[in-house]
Order: C-alpha cells, then structure tokens, then sequence
C-alpha cells in the first residue's frame, strides 16, 4: 500500500483497555483527543496524544516476551517512524513499553540459528538505525528492563526518562556475544568509557538513579507518572517551531561527531541559517511585542 494511504489510517490504535493489559499509565486526560480511525501493528500500539494531538505515542507491545525486539517489530518501527517524519502535525515522539519492560532486549531465539555468513550478507541489524535518522524529537519513556537492545533503542532517542524501578544494561558479553546495535559506542560517550566497560564486560545491570548519575537518564520519575511526564515534555516541545526544533536536533546530534572547533562552526552557520525563516522573525517579533508566537512551520 502505498505510503500516501497509509499515513491517513494510522492515527490511533491506543486506547485505554489495551494499555491497562500491559499496566501501563497513560493519563485519561492525555488520550482523550485521539481519533477513532487506526492501522494495526502487531507488535506496536500506535496513536496521538498530548494537549493539541501533536504528539506521537508508540508503545512496544510483546507481552509475552518483555518487549523483545524481534525483525518484525524493528520493521514495524520503522515505518511508524517515516509517518512521524512526513506528518508535519506531528511535532514530537514518546515510545515506552510495559511496566515490567521498555525491552528486554533482541530477540534472542530469532537470533540463534544465525550464522557469520548470513548475517555479514544481510547487514544484520542495519535497518535498527532508523529511529537515529528521525528529524523530530523522540523521548524514551522507560519502565522495567532496558536491556541489550531495549537499552540501545533508548540511547538512540533524543531523552531519556526512567521509572524508579527501571534498570538498564548490556548483557550481550553472557551469552557469547557483544552488543550489535550501537551499545559499546553510544553507551561510552554518555557514561563515561570506565562505567562503559564495567557494563559491557561483566553484563552488570544499573538502576535508574544510577543511570541518571551517570547521565544516561536525564529524569527518574515515579512508575505511574513516567509516561505522563513524557508526554508533558513532548507537548512542551511541539509549542515551538516544528522547522527549528529540527535544526537544533540536528545541531546537538553533530557534537558527537565532530571536533569542538568543527561543531561549533557547524552551530554557527545552523544559527545563521535560522535568521532565513520565518518562525526567527516570528520569534523574535513576538518576544519584542511581548507576546506568544504563531510558528507557520516556515
């Protein structure tokens, strides 16, 4: 089906009873704008959500196996995310799992039979970078286990948000193995290369506050008010301009790949290329006029 025809039927397939299956907790109040029509996933529960419906809400739904991430669901994901991108009323994404789990990692089973020549073909793994190519924010809500590739799906978001009760690792070393998905990479620029280490080589799980400690998490909330405070950020953020929450996205994600001196030249033309929009002079004019701006996405 072509894409033009998918994107008008996949508002929402979120809705309450589904949600309390996983014991999950999504304020009422947040869900109530949601539009009858939907696509259904098999492994995703997909829908809008947030004070103006602009914000996108993914939840992984395994169930039965914590959330793991299986082809199937990476697949899934990946086309949730190219709806998020060519959908200009979306200005910002929430993905979380269960209570229990965000993701309790690949999908080990699936895994198993595999071997080196097979995988090296196929680029095994390569089509689980899509989300780090999602123009718009996306903040990981997680509750439970963030495990192997459940903890490198979250790194690839923008935020991090965390249940008390979460715990987060890279557990690939005790099965025979090294994480494939970014793990010894991302993980080292965000704890620091010792913390990395520690949890690489042992598969040594951290808690939520430690996580945050450590700058891997930028909030611990409480379990039922975790995906509330989620969605709260992501309304805050889709209050700006859609054109230039993408340019500053882009900005920061540049950091990690350049010397200071080249990232901060790189800022430096991306904040001289926001003075050819017009959401800058909106901006601008309405903090002078001192009042709240009307952003035209322009």
């Amino acid at each position: 089906m072509a894409f033009a025809k998918l994107t008008s039927r996949y508002s929402a397939l979120l809705v309450r009873q589904t949600l309390n299956s996983q014991k999950q907790f999504i304020p009422a109040s947040l869900l109530s704008t949601l539009p009858s029509d939907q696509k259904k996933f098999e492994y995703l529960k997909v829908g809008r959500c947030g004070e103006e419906n602009k914000v996108a809400f993914i939840e992984l739904y395994r169930p039965k196996a914590l959330n793991a991430l299986c082809n199937g669901l990476m697949l899934e994901l990946n086309e949730t995310f190219d709806w998020i991108d060519n959908d200009n009323t979306i200005g910002c994404a929430v993905i979380t799992g269960s209570e229990k789990a965000f993701a309790a990692g690949a999908d080990i089973k699936e895994m198993q039979p595999k071997h080196f020549s097979e995988v090296y073909r196929d680029n095994f793994l390569e089509h689980w970078n899509r989300i780090t190519r999602l123009r718009k924010p996306i903040i990981a809500a997680v509750n439970g286990f963030a495990l192997g590739g459940g903890c490198e799906l979250a790194m690839m978001c923008d935020m991090i948000y965390a249940g008390e009760k979460a715990q987060f690792g890279q557990p690939e070393i005790i099965i025979g193995t090294i994480p494939g998905s970014g793990g010894t990479q991302r993980l080292p620029r965000l704890v620091g290369k010792s913390k990395a280490m520690e949890m690489v080589l042992t598969g040594d799980r951290i808690g939520a506050e430690e996580a945050c400690k450590f700058g891997l998490v930028s909030k611990v909330v409480a379990p039922e008010k975790l995906v509330d405070e989620a969605i709260k950020t992501a309304d805050r953020i889709c209050q700006h301009s859609p054109l230039i929450v993408k340019m500053a996205k882009e900005a920061v994600n540049a950091s990690f790949e350049m010397t200071l001196a080249e990232g901060v030249h790189f800022e430096k033309r991306m904040f001289h290329q926001t003075f050819a929009t017009s959401d800058r002079r909106e901006g601008m004019t309405a903090f002078v006029e001192k009042r709240k701006p009307n952003f035209s996405n322009e």
